[in-house]
């Protein structure tokens, strides 16, 4: 009859069905292990008995990346779904093999999971593996957000990172409210390029680092999801937030790796998410006698995003990664301090979707 809500649908995976209305838990597998026994990655889907797009979350494609993993189990099993619209699928621990030795590739021959999306029949390991896992519970989903952190010894602010030029990613990636978007389309065989060039639009999101729970950025990621929840009506009663000030790095000249030019133990001077200006020492590079001294200088006034936790360098390692920042953004960047400073509320009540008040990177 004209005018009725159209019915929810089932959620289809190969080798089982979830209805609207149901959660379940599944343990699916996508590979084996030496001794024949099954690979299997765990994944939730709850699926309403409400109409509403389909969204899928996954972490630790890097499988010692763990931050994201609380964030998709939160999501799962710890908030209230009752309103929920359409349905979510969660995948906290896409790198199986990683997560269990507890490091970043596959032990397989040390392959990058992240680099080996869509994934192919008859192909590598990794590539078996992203395929079983890409053909049944990314493909069937109409947008994602995939959790990362900085690789061991390093650590990140919370951003995102997403094709700009991209109208349905940019604004997936708008909706999660984060400071800072790097706009780039990604490389070859990741889950966010791969995902988002066959329809199903992707974010990264990188947060902290390797290794550990980091409360601050769990919490943070949290609230971006319930931002996208809101966004697009899963969770339709949420506000979409407004981080209060957000820069688009879209440009290569607008962000760098600076890397060491001597070998040595690092000290560093500010911290992940620190505000630097053009010609400020950010580190000093010293001797193990002290008796030579290197600092490293800012290029320009931008952001640390990243910076190095492991304090020991060869020539050529990362110490810190900065991307530009205009006037207009450290202004409102200053405003927003200032005011989590003196106990108010550092995101101020602009929830508006879509809202473009916001500064480009330089």
């Amino acid at each position: 009859m004209a005018g009725t809500e159209a019915a929810a649908e089932a959620f289809t995976y190969n080798g089982g069905i979830v209805e609207p209305g149901e959660t379940q838990n599944i343990r699916y597998g996508i590979s084996e292990t030496y001794l024949g026994d099954p690979v299997r990655i765990p994944v939730t889907i709850v699926n309403s008995e409400r109409p509403g797009p389909t969204v899928f979350l996954s972490a630790a494609a890097h499988g010692d990346e763990l931050n994201g993993i609380e964030v998709v189990r939160e999501v799962a099993h710890e908030w209230n779904h009752d309103e929920l619209r359409g349905t979510i699928v969660c995948l906290p621990v896409l790198n199986v093999p990683g997560f269990l030795a507890q490091q970043r590739y596959l032990p397989i021959y040390d392959r990058d999971l992240n680099r080996s999306f869509p994934g192919r029949e008859g192909s590598t390991s990794a590539k078996r593996m992203a395929d079983q896992i890409y053909r049944n519970f990314i493909e069937p989903c109409d947008f994602g957000i995939d959790f990362h952190t900085s690789t061991r010894g390093r650590t990140n602010m919370l951003h995102a990172r997403a094709d700009m030029d991209d109208p349905d990613v940019a604004r997936l990636a708008r909706a999660f409210g984060t400071n800072v978007i790097i706009s780039s389309s990604g490389s070859s065989g990741m889950l966010r390029r791969e995902a988002s060039k066959d329809g199903t639009p992707a974010i990264t999101i990188e947060m902290g680092e390797a290794h550990r729970f980091q409360r601050e950025f769990i919490d943070r990621a949290l609230e971006g999801v319930m931002s996208v929840f809101a966004e697009y009506d899963l969770h339709p009663d949420d506000p979409v937030k407004w981080p209060g000030w957000r820069t688009v790095i879209d440009d290569e000249k607008e962000k760098t790796w600076l890397r060491a030019d001597a070998g040595g133990l690092v000290e560093m001077h500010y911290d992940r998410g620190s505000l630097v200006y053009e010609g400020t020492p950010i580190c000093t590079i010293t001797n193990p006698f002290k008796t030579e001294n290197e600092p490293v200088e800012a290029p320009f006034t931008g952001l640390l995003v990243g910076i190095l936790e492991n304090p020991v360098v060869y020539p050529g390692n990362p110490l810190c990664h900065i991307v530009e920042l205009n006037a207009d953004t450290r202004r409102a960047l200053k405003r927003e301090r200032s005011r989590r400073e003196s106990g108010g509320d550092a995101q101020p009540p602009g929830y508006l979707a879509g809202r473009e008040s916001e500064n480009g990177g330089r």
